[in-house]
């Protein structure tokens, strides 16, 4: 499937739009703009698949109470350095931060902090938690699981048995950008495979595996048949998507389940004894250390920076310019589509406008959130 033809939106117009249908939606001002200010930051850094194309899919899950809105965290256990939270089911993009923030005031006080977080609306790109730890001369270490969500073949399977199960971790450099290495340990996250079935980046051959067992970049056997109207929901499909890197990513992936799900009291992606799929959410084991309790005389910088340039001194291989580290990507991407735009699918951009509509914005509306 290749890449339809491409729009582009500027930032401030994409914020403006969301920010205004999560107004329409119920959402506070704070609320609203915190969703469409994250969801359009993970356009800007290249990260399509976890960015505004899910946009239809929160509102639909917002009016089913799939997630919720005005939701702040509840303390489940707490003491000085740890806290077990409750997201309420709460859009992620909130429930991150206060998360994140709770995390940030303990690991200050006493230099390593731990919160485990159960029960969150989808949390978005989870770099962006690692980079808000940073600013704070954090760094930090993220384990997230979705529990209910059913997408993955574990290695030597094609049946769903786990989630996309992200992982990161954020590194602070006094004087320059942190280090952040985001991923999903599926072969691609699933927003990826919804970025390609609406006419985006075509996906890695092998990101999928089909019913019959045979791999494939298509991502229909994901969603299935999509009725016209819907937002695709990828449980509808009869295939999964792979796990990165064969039985080590695979088990990888078990491990998120296993911190994010299973310690933290999110619960895991499924059961054996469960006929339907268990009610979604977000699981996520943070980890805060202070790195100004280890780096008095900023040395850590000073190796970071040198380890950094060693590593990119290094030869290319055939069919590379040249080596990047973590972050460095996102941040040309950055930079590039705030001068020319966020590039969105035809496709897309129709979801996201029909998704206006819905909520009974008018043509006249539309267009004056959408001028430039």
């Amino acid at each position: 499937m290749g890449a339809q033809n491409e729009i582009r939106v500027a930032p401030d117009v994409m914020i403006r739009l969301v920010r205004a249908m999560f107004e329409r939606a119920g959402c506070s001002g704070t609320e609203a703009a915190c969703i469409a200010e994250r969801l359009t930051g993970a356009n800007l850094r290249g990260h399509d698949s976890h960015g505004v194309i899910r946009v239809p899919r929160y509102l639909e899950w917002a009016e089913s109470g799939r997630q919720k809105i005005g939701q702040t965290i509840e303390i489940v256990m707490e003491n000085d350095v740890m806290a077990i939270l409750d997201g309420n089911y709460g859009f992620g993009q909130s429930i991150g931060e206060q998360t994140i923030d709770l995390g940030l005031k303990k690991v200050k006080q006493h230099g390593l902090a731990l919160t485990a977080l159960q029960n969150s609306g989808h949390l978005g790109r989870i770099g962006d938690w690692a980079e808000r730890a940073a600013e704070a001369g954090v760094a930090s270490l993220h384990m997230v699981n979705v529990r209910g969500s059913l997408l993955v073949a574990p290695f030597g399977s094609r049946e769903r048995r786990m989630g996309t199960s992200p992982f990161c971790i954020g590194i602070p450099v006094a004087g320059q950008d942190p280090v952040v290495h985001d991923f999903a340990t599926s072969t691609v996250a699933e927003g990826k495979a919804l970025v390609a079935l609406r006419g985006g980046k075509p996906l890695p051959e092998g990101s999928l595996i089909d019913a019959d067992g045979s791999l494939t970049s298509d991502p229909r056997p994901l969603y299935g048949d999509v009725p016209e109207g819907k937002a695709p929901m990828p449980y509808e499909g009869p295939g999964a998507l792979t796990a990165f890197g064969g039985h080590k990513g695979s088990g990888l992936n078990f491990m998120m389940e296993m911190m994010a799900g299973a310690l933290t009291g999110s619960g895991c992606a499924g059961g054996p004894d469960e006929p339907e799929r268990r009610r979604f959410c977000n699981g996520m084991l943070s980890i805060f250390i202070d790195t100004e309790k280890f780096d008095g005389q900023d040395s850590m910088a000073e190796e970071i920076k040198s380890y950094i340039a060693f590593v990119k001194s290094a030869r290319t291989a055939d069919g590379h310019s040249e080596v990047l580290v973590p972050g460095e990507n996102e941040r040309r991407v950055m930079a590039e589509r705030q001068a020319t735009g966020l590039p969105l699918a035809e496709a897309a951009w129709s979801d996201i406008l029909a998704a206006a509509r819905k909520l009974g914005f008018t043509e006249t509306e539309i267009a004056t959130l959408t001028a430039a």
